[in-house]
């Protein structure tokens, strides 16, 4: 509920804009916080919730974003028209307090990994440790650095990031750059953004049949996805990047829930919502070389080709990073047994509702 706040008023803050340093300062540091703060703690809140059909579950919540991005290309590009850009950053200020209402219908849970979670923290002789490092490092779980799975993983997925956005973001740039009108270029995004929320419940689907583990799901599909952005160049007329754009889109589209429904499978679920959080502040980092980097060659060489060839290569190195994980190469699902000998944290889907003092 206070993401939902501050990216509202980093929004509107954003509308009296003078210099570039103002957007800076409330789009990016001000609602980008705000987002963060909305954003993973859903996440890590659809992993406790369920795991039988979590990657369905993470597709149907990703499903907002393909919605939103169909919807929100052409209107926000009305909304320019109509009010200019202050008006409509100030009318997408009132849409986000809707994040508020979203928030509160969330309801913490425990689960029985919770307790092994705790166990684990305390000393040998059963009480907690009393150093500020120590209760830093239990508090935001900084001993997830010293963990081979997770640090694999997310590097994978920093590279990955680093070209997943870009064609989100030059895609309508490129069109226009082609010659199209300005709603054609809007159109394209909007038409992708169905192919990426179809391809979103299908990954789902697929994935919480079993046929494959979501690891080799999630190489299989970022591997398309890179090669898919490197064929983005070809496209010079409406029809042919309108295709390419489908294609592209759907193969990214399947990747987003298979992202944060491995990571339980990584860290264990008892650990999600410390992992989650680390998880998108490292990956973030590709998120914000990525897009500039891609501006820079736009910059330098007259068009977004190399852009999109250069995000299909980031996403294509981050698919083979993939390999390195333990156990990749073996049909059993990766775990975390931090608590091998203890056969309640592999039971399923037993979940217990919060008391109402109870804040964990």
């Amino acid at each position: 509920m206070v993401g939902g706040v501050l990216a509202s008023l980093g929004m509107l803050a954003a509308s009296f804009g003078q210099s570039l340093l103002h957007m800076y300062l409330s789009i990016g540091l001000l609602t980008g916080f705000g987002w963060a703060l909305t954003f993973t703690p859903t996440m890590a809140m659809i992993s406790r919730y369920f795991k039988k059909r979590r990657t369905l579950a993470t597709g149907l919540a990703f499903t907002g974003v393909g919605i939103a991005s169909f919807f929100f290309s052409p209107l926000f590009q009305f909304l320019i028209d109509e009010y200019f850009w202050r008006g409509a950053l100030r009318i997408l200020s009132a849409i986000m307090l809707n994040l508020c209402v979203c928030a509160a219908l969330l309801r913490p849970i425990s689960l029985q990994e919770d307790r092994f979670v705790a166990s684990s923290k305390l000393l040998d002789n059963g009480t907690e440790s009393t150093g500020c490092w120590d209760k830093v490092t239990s508090a935001f779980d900084l001993t997830l650095f010293l963990h081979r799975g997770f640090m694999v993983y997310t590097f994978a997925l920093a590279l990955i990031t680093a070209g997943y956005f870009v064609p989100y973001i030059y895609l309508v740039a490129h069109g226009k750059n082609l010659g199209l009108m300005d709603y054609e270029a809007a159109f394209v995004l909007s038409v992708s953004a169905i192919s990426d929320t179809v391809a979103r419940l299908f990954s789902g689907w697929v994935a919480d049949l079993k046929l494959l583990r979501s690891i080799h799901m999630l190489f299989l599909w970022s591997v398309l996805t890179g090669l898919s952005f490197l064929l983005l160049p070809v496209g010079h007329t409406y029809s042919s990047l309108m295709g390419l754009s489908l294609f592209s889109s759907f193969c990214a589209g399947t990747t987003s829930p298979l992202i944060f429904s491995t990571l339980p499978d990584i860290v264990g679920i008892g650990r999600i919502l410390n992992a989650t959080g680390l998880f998108m502040m490292l990956i973030s980092i590709g998120g914000l070389l990525g897009p500039p980097l891609s501006g820079l060659l736009e910059d330098q060489t007259g068009s977004y080709s190399t852009s999109f060839m250069v995000a299909g290569g980031f996403i294509l190195v981050g698919s083979l990073v993939l390999l390195l994980l333990p156990g990749f190469f073996v049909s059993t699902t990766i775990l975390s047994k931090q608590w091998p000998d203890d056969p309640a944290i592999h039971e399923p889907d037993i979940q217990h509702p919060a008391p109402e003092n109870d804040c964990s």
